[in-house]
């Protein structure tokens, strides 16, 4: 996903150290080069050695300042990076960087680059809140810095307070952001929908499917990384949406419809990725059913269909909108109906009896079908790659029109 990006990574010295091996190695997972550059403060508590481990790449100390590059090292490393990420930035660090201090490596780095300049917060105490720290702040804010965190919680000291960095997947989700922001969607707005609706049957009960919502928050993260806005309507998950997404919650397919409809007026491309029931009970019981009463008798009614709903109502069609069609037979031919019947301009299936993609798994194996008439097969791929071809596809699609 970053495979392009170059992230320079300093680390202050806090015990949240530990939290910046694991933000290096999540960087470099997701592809981007990442080059660290410790503090001599930050050595007491994490070495080189971890960082280059998770990275492949050599990290820096104050030391290699006047080495054999010593003369260009700050400046490379400065110019080099897309973005300048300070995490764990301690109040020492906040205030060198806001009265233009450069005496290491970091703080030399810092001012070379004209990169973003992303600083994630750790201290102790009362430290977060002290008048100078708290200006530090908005000096660097008012130079155009991304102030992150701190979070309040439990403090190396044992104090409860303000002063614990960002967890690492947080970060690396506003970094994403950052590093997307004048991507090809820049300026657009993306709705994308996900999970499987719920249905109630009584007031503990309801009728619902095997979606998690990964392959629709997979969705959205793809539309951030490449710069959009991104509106995530959402059926009950246990997932955390992407960093940077606006979440409406909703529950049942009618709540779904009405989000869709009130979202969809603003919105350049639908991705409707979620499960949306069929049916729901003609009738919901206020009360839970018991079992002694005997075995129930469930009628079901149809559920309104949201891609037609939509088609229904003039002036509210995105101008890309492309489904789902999750199928346990004759996925081609399902998926070509509902291509044409929804008059969508792409439409993904999948074929849900397979073990290794579908429902309820990290990975997927799906067909592109667009109005053409064109069918492009893609091989089985993690949910998060079959996000990105399929909004690479709507943003040449959007492209077009």
């Amino acid at each position: 996903m970053l495979s392009s990006k170059r992230i320079l990574l300093g680390v202050t010295g806090s015990i949240a150290c530990y939290k910046s091996a694991d933000l290096a190695s999540k960087l470099t997972q997701l592809g981007a080069a990442v080059d660290v550059v410790l503090t001599s403060a930050a050595l007491n508590f994490v070495s080189p050695l971890t960082f280059q481990s998770v990275t492949g790449r050599r990290a820096y100390v104050d030391a290699d300042l006047w080495g054999l590059e010593g003369h260009v090292l700050h400046v490379s490393l400065g110019k080099q990076a897309d973005l300048l990420a300070i995490a764990p930035a301690t109040a020492n660090t906040l205030a060198k960087l806001a009265s233009g201090q450069a005496d290491n490596l970091l703080t030399l780095a810092a001012l070379s680059s004209t990169a973003p300049l992303l600083l994630a917060p750790a201290m102790d105490g009362g430290m977060y809140g002290h008048p100078a720290t708290q200006a530090n702040l908005k000096t660097l804010k008012e130079r155009g810095a991304f102030i992150l965190g701190p979070q309040s919680g439990h403090l190396a000291s044992g104090l409860s307070g303000v002063g614990r960095m960002l967890e690492p997947t947080e970060l690396v989700g506003h970094m994403r952001a950052l590093l997307g922001r004048t991507g090809p969607l820049a300026g657009r707005n993306v709705l994308v929908t996900a999970g499987g609706t719920q249905e109630a049957i009584d007031s503990v009960r309801s009728i619902t499917n095997r979606s998690s919502g990964r392959q629709g928050y997979a969705l959205a993260q793809a539309a951030l990384d490449l710069g959009a806005a991104v509106t995530l309507i959402s059926a009950p998950t246990t997932l955390a949406p992407p960093v940077g997404a606006l979440l409406v919650s909703v529950t049942s397919a009618d709540d779904m419809l009405a989000a869709v409809l009130a979202e969809a007026k603003d919105a350049d491309i639908l991705l409707m990725a979620a499960a949306v029931a069929d049916f729901r009970p003609s009738k919901e019981v206020e009360e839970k059913i018991k079992r002694a009463e005997g075995v129930p008798v469930l009628d079901l009614e149809a559920n309104p269909d949201i891609l037609l709903e939509l088609q229904k109502t003039k002036g509210l069609k995105p101008k890309v909108t492309i489904g789902f069609a999750a199928e346990s037979k004759d996925l081609i031919e399902n998926a070509k109906q509902k291509l044409k019947a929804k008059a969508l301009d792409l439409i993904v299936a999948n074929d849900i009896t397979a073990n290794d993609a579908g429902f309820e798994v990290d990975t997927n194996r799906v067909v592109l079908l667009d109005k053409s008439g064109k069918q492009e097969e893609l091989p089985l791929l993690r949910k998060e790659e079959v996000a990105r071809v399929v909004v690479e596809r709507a943003t040449a699609l959007l492209a077009e029109k």
